[in-house]
């Protein structure tokens, strides 16, 4: 793993980060839009094309242990996960809401690895749509800064 800097701003600076991406495919239109702004904020950031990872799961559920197999190889700086839960008219949203957060966090936890949880649970496609692209930028600074912040924790 590599460490980063702060640049002089006190900006971010992800140049020296290798980060991993999780996303689930189902509701790929807006997964899709949160990848898209996800990746093009982490450039924006300074880290490399070539130090970003980038995995398909089915759903919110699988995307935990995608997570924990890409924190076993010690390779990442940061992970981040990207979903989209929309409730329907079952119970079934919250289950997935509950365990796919859970898992998110236990992954975080476990392997002391800053993991940005971009899984959106909304209650409509039009929230998530409204969503979908700061979301997606948010991940990516979330990711970037906490590799910071562990970094400098050492």
């Amino acid at each position: 793993m590599f460490g980063a800097d702060k640049g002089s701003a006190g900006e971010l600076d992800g140049k020296r980060l290798h980060i991993g991406i999780v996303q689930a495919r189902f509701n790929e239109a807006i997964t899709d839009a949160l990848f898209q702004a996800c990746h093009a904020e982490l450039l924006a950031l300074g880290v490399q094309e070539k130090h970003i990872a980038h995995v398909k799961v089915p759903g919110a559920l699988e995307v935990p242990v995608a997570l924990q197999a890409m924190a076993e190889r010690e390779e990442y700086d940061a992970l981040i996960a990207l979903g989209c839960i929309i409730r329907g008219e079952t119970y079934h949203f919250e289950l997935v809401a509950n365990e796919s957060g859970a898992g998110v966090t236990r992954v975080a936890l476990d392997h002391q690895i800053p993991v940005a949880n971009a899984i959106l649970t909304t209650e409509n496609e039009a929230q998530a749509l409204a969503r979908q692209t700061d979301k997606g930028r948010d991940a990516a600074r979330v990711a970037v800064e906490m590799a910071l912040v562990l970094d400098q924790i050492g």
